[in-house]
């Protein structure tokens, strides 16, 4: 079944029988192999830039677009064995991406062409490094091996990532153990016959929880629960795919996985990553201690016996922090943040920068019926330049957390620009009766950080789909969503995305914005203290040369950043699923780009926030670019001068 014919209201197929998606999926592989096989028969007095380089890109990206809307459906379609196909979708075309970037014909044809413009040359330079990163330069015999080995560790990331959005932990709790939860959220639980309410380990849940309920084992349990799902078998999982990736990088000619990822990236070097992370270490140390130590001067006025602040107290014993310090609680403040106002809010905000508006497509055929679908247009030209997909509520099955997934890239053909299409995927508390889905300040970075994503993706200009939209150097993917999240601190446009849920005119009130935005502060040296721990976390599984345990790799690197070990008997690295989903030996990329991210801030703040000028600026000179250049080549254009770290240290009132 389809939605995409002619007058359709749909940019991609929505609806899917069971069967479709292997069918569909198949037949994306035969049409790209007879495509690729007849660049690689091409006589050699036959061969060109265009019918090889160019042709080689425009194959790839067909296939692409034909197979990420089917990966979608993996993680959001609601009939369980539909999804399960699109999770079989996800491995075979990382599978057959392994195959074709270690096919030798290929590699030959395309290394023998000579680029004519710059942006050939772009193009040439990530395509050939492409296939001699996996392999190319080696003998056959070695190349077959890193090609099986590629195979087996796709399959290892898909089913831990399938593990994670098929988990169903749940916690019973009787009322009384709740205690201290809003009624708002407490009418999101399921119940049991008993009248005991059932928790998932869903973020909204899980937020409620850790933020609200008094009793200290609550918590306990919670927190034990979220960080111990899919333990059995993912743990398992991740520790097999780092000795496969260890084996990978020794036959590609590399000391370690790290050194093969960050290859090629703006960081360079493994040892340039180690340096930048410890040189926040001992700093962010001294920001947590101090934290603690009022968290626990709090906790003690609770509890007098206390002598630690254990990690399920840190959420709670912030919120009463906000509460006693700036006199606001967390449920007032979410009153005034409807989801639909704070989109429209969102939209007017980057529509003002980026000079761009969204208009939601009525009635369009979607795969659930909470999606929502927006068309996005330039107003200079009133073309159509992009579509993006909200989903942005939980469902059993579902990609449990917050993230931008790419469906159509953007790119030029014979018919003109072709339109890129984006979803976002989100977990926000559903709307209750005639109560709305609430969203609190963090929720509300995220969406702004998510939307980031997107407009790095549906604004882009590159010619070329496989440099277009985000697809950029791992450590600076996350500089346009991290620089857009900071809109959110702004008085002007925190005031102007607001609105009660039972009045929209109600802004909220100048003098709670003011204490809101002080409070920012609150829990900043905790945060990134986490960013670290996770991201040495991430460096020492894929810099080690033997295998792993990753549990206990991660309690040492807790202990080491934050002082204590974790919880006996977690597994974090079980559900820590950026390490099977893209950001192995990457997940420093938060804390790098955020650098680039404040620098861009800084230079928006000296000019204002919703200064037009400088937003087209960046969209035209960032945003538009993809990877046409390097993104150092970008960012100091942007900013006249190469960014330094004093952004981010700055940001963090560290000295």
């Amino acid at each position: 079944m389809t939605d995409t014919a002619p007058g359709s209201k749909s940019p991609i197929q929505t609806r899917y029988s069971l069967g479709d998606i292997p069918k569909l999926s198949a037949a994306a592989e035969v049409t790209a192999n007879a495509s690729l096989n007849a660049i690689a028969a091409l006589p050699l007095g036959e061969r060109s830039f265009d019918n090889t380089v160019v042709a080689f890109d425009r194959v790839m990206t067909d296939y692409a677009d034909a197979v990420c809307p089917l990966v979608l459906m993996g993680n959001v379609y609601p009939d369980a064995k539909v999804a399960a196909e699109g999770m079989a979708c996800e491995e075979s075309a990382a599978i057959f991406d392994t195959r074709v970037y270690t096919r030798r014909d290929l590699y030959d044809v395309l290394r023998a062409q000579t680029p004519r413009t710059p942006g050939e040359s772009r193009l040439y330079e990530v395509t050939i490094r492409a296939f001699e990163k996996n392999g190319l330069k080696l003998s056959e015999d070695r190349l077959a091996k890193v090609r099986e080995m590629k195979t087996t560790l796709s399959g290892l990331e898909t089913r831990y990532s399938a593990n994670l959005n098929n988990d169903t932990t749940t916690l019973v709790f009787p009322a009384d153990e709740l205690e201290g939860i809003p009624a708002s959220s407490r009418a999101t639980f399921s119940k049991t016959a008993e009248g005991s309410y059932l928790v998932t380990t869903k973020y909204p849940d899980y937020l409620a929880v850790m933020t609200y309920a008094e009793r200290d084992e609550t918590r306990r349990r919670m927190y034990g629960a979220y960080n111990n799902r899919q333990a059995d078998v993912n743990t398992a999982l991740l520790e097999e795919a780092i000795v496969l990736r260890q084996k990978i990088a020794g036959e590609l000619g590399y000391a370690t996985w790290a050194d093969y990822r960050i290859d090629g990236r703006m960081a360079e070097k493994t040892g340039t990553v180690m340096a930048f992370l410890s040189a926040l270490q001992t700093p962010l140390q001294e920001k947590y201690r101090d934290e603690m130590a009022d968290l626990l001067a709090i906790k003690t006025d609770l509890d007098p016996t206390a002598t630690a602040v254990d990690a399920w107290d840190v959420a709670f014993l912030q919120e009463i922090q906000k509460k006693e310090q700036y006199a606001y609680d967390e449920e007032t403040v979410r009153e005034y943040f409807p989801v639909d106002t704070v989109l429209q809010g969102l939209f007017d905000t980057y529509g003002s920068l980026f000079n761009i508006g969204f208009s939601e497509i009525p009635d369009a055929p979607v795969w659930s019926p909470d999606v929502r679908l927006y068309a996005l247009k330039d107003l200079t030209t009133d073309d159509r330049i992009g579509y993006l997909y909200l989903d942005l509520y939980p469902r059993e099955g579902k990609y449990g957390h917050f993230c931008a997934a790419e469906v159509i890239s953007g790119r030029q053909t014979d018919d003109g620009y072709a339109l890129p299409v984006m979803a976002i995927l989100g977990n926000f508390h559903k709307p209750e009766g005639e109560r709305p889905s609430l969203l609190t300040i963090n929720e509300i970075e995220t969406l702004f950080h998510e939307t980031g994503h997107a407009m790095h993706y549906l604004l882009t200009t590159a010619p070329y789909g496989t440099l277009s939209g985000f697809n950029v150097g791992w450590d600076f993917v996350e500089t346009p969503s991290q620089t857009l999240e900071e809109w959110v601190w702004n008085p002007e446009v925190l005031a102007s995305i607001s609105g009660h849920y039972t009045d929209t005119s109600e802004k909220i009130p100048p003098e709670l914005l003011e204490r809101v935005i002080a409070a920012r502060d609150v829990g900043t040296g905790a945060l990134y203290s986490r960013l670290l721990v996770n991201s040495l976390e991430d460096m020492r599984f894929h810099t080690a040369t033997t295998p792993v345990d990753v549990t206990e790799m991660w309690y040492r690197t807790h202990e080491e950043v934050m002082g204590t070990r974790p919880l006996a008997g977690t597994h974090q690295p079980a559900s820590f699923g950026h390490l099977m989903g893209g950001y192995d030996a990457g997940y420093y990329g938060y804390l790098w780009s955020k650098v680039y991210a404040l620098c861009i801030v800084n230079a928006f703040k000296e000019t204002g926030m919703t200064n037009r000028t400088l937003g087209m600026k960046f969209r035209e000179e960032i945003l538009s670019k993809g990877n046409m250049e390097e993104g150092m080549v970008l960012l100091e254009r942007f900013l006249g001068k190469e960014p330094g770290t004093e952004a981010l240290y700055e940001h963090l009132g560290i000295q």
